[in-house]
């Protein structure tokens, strides 16, 4: 006798695509804005009046700071006022912001403008739009389409930063940012359908009122400072990695050689990781294994990074960690909470990670200023020890699905409109 067989995926709907290419687009042109400086800025930086390693560790991150304090405020916002003009909204002040820091001739008025980029927080609206869009049993397909498209962005951003640094300088970056974020606007008006009506998926979105039972949970507590963590030091690593390719002979203009074979052996690489993750019972494995390698590639980029072949080689490992764990880490958080308290599980684990983009600047910025390029890697494989001090008492996750109670026992969507 044979098996019945699968159930059919139903494919999308012509609106349910536009609304996922669209989206997906407008999350990718804002992201490449973002991360667009941070392979070049190090570099490109002391052009600019009163710059320091502190002020440029600050410009670097200080939209991490913004986007952590006004994710959850934009998106209860887009509950009460509409999806669409909250997105407006943030695209507005990205613009604004790219604008103050093309004008910019000093360090102070750059950092204010990558702080009013970071203020137009549109993640969680995005997401949940997305939802509204789409049925429930297409929306993971569409969600991930957002997910790999920041990823794509942040591998093009390396690849397209030192060439086009090299042809417009740090000011037309910025101008191409303020574009990027004027399209994502078009985009949005012309491709992006409007919603029949807004309601609260709690899958997607964070309620304020569970914030608090995901974040006294100690092993999603574990998962959001891994986030912290790994933000915290590659953003700190931006600051190093620029000079110390220039240190070895290598032009800005050229860094692109570097930067796109090792982005394409990098997302090559961590695929086979990936899918072993997914084994049961294998994602803590990987987990702890990644943070062990990040330690050990830390340290040895701590002793020996003054030769291009031992920077390029450094870096293929680092990227495959980044682009691992950044795959991993949000997987690990959805499994281990119910539906209904998975967007606050997940709009916690985004404050943690911009927090750390934050932080890694900040506190990357001081110790180049005080100790050199030393300092940094050294104070990174410092975190990469504490951190794994910090996963190795993760349990599995079927000990930890049923802890996170409370807030979840509410699943059920409500409508706002």
């Amino acid at each position: 006798m044979s098996s019945p067989a699968a159930p059919a995926i139903p494919p999308l709907t012509s609106a349910e695509r536009r609304a996922a290419i669209g989206l997906a687009g407008i999350v990718a042109l804002r992201t490449l804005g973002l991360f667009l400086i941070m392979p070049v800025f190090a570099i490109y930086a002391g052009e600019l009046a009163g710059a320091t390693p502190l002020g440029i560790g600050l410009a670097i991150g200080v939209y991490g700071l913004t986007q952590a304090l006004l994710q959850i405020p934009f998106g209860v916002l887009s509950d009460r006022i509409g999806r669409k003009p909250m997105i407006y909204l943030g695209l507005a002040l990205f613009t604004l912001g790219s604008l103050l820091a093309a004008l910019a001739d000093d360090i102070v008025l750059v950092i204010i403008g990558r702080a009013i980029q970071g203020s137009g927080a549109i993640a969680a609206v995005v997401m949940a739009l997305t939802a509204d869009l789409t049925r429930e049993t297409v929306r993971v397909r569409a969600m991930a389409g957002i997910g790999v498209s920041v990823g794509l962005s942040f591998a093009i951003s390396l690849v397209l930063a030192p060439t086009l640094a090299h042809w417009v300088g740090l000011s037309g970056l910025f101008w191409l940012t303020a574009a990027f974020a004027i399209a994502g606007m078009l985009i949005l008006a012309l491709v992006v359908p409007d919603p029949k009506r807004s309601v609260v998926h709690r899958d997607v979105e964070p309620v304020p009122g569970q914030l608090w039972d995901v974040l006294r949970e100690p092993d999603l507590l574990r998962l959001d400072l891994s986030a912290f963590l790994l933000h915290m030091v590659m953003t700190s690593l931006f600051l190093v990695l620029p000079l110390a390719l220039v240190a070895s002979g290598l032009a800005p203009a050229r860094h692109w050689q570097v930067y796109l074979p090792v982005v394409l052996v990098a997302l090559s690489t961590m695929v086979p990781f990936i899918l072993f993750a997914e084994r049961p019972g294998r994602a803590k494995q990987v987990l702890v294994g990644a943070v062990a390698t990040l330690g050990l590639t830390l340290t040895g980029l701590f002793v020996w990074h003054t030769t291009l072949f031992a920077l390029a080689a450094w870096l293929v490992v680092l990227f495959t960690l980044f682009h691992l764990l950044e795959a991993t880490l949000p997987s690990l958080v959805a499994k281990r909470v119910p539906a209904g308290v998975k967007g606050t599980a997940m709009g916690a684990y985004t404050m943690f990670q911009f927090s750390g983009v934050f932080t890694g600047g900040l506190a990357g910025g001081w110790l180049y200023q005080a100790h050199g390029q030393g300092g940094v890697l050294l104070a990174c494989a410092v975190a990469a020890l504490l951190w794994l001090a910090i996963v190795v008492p993760l349990r599995d996750t079927s000990a930890t699905n049923a802890d996170v109670r409370g807030a979840g026992a509410c699943a059920d969507e409500g409508a706002t409109g």
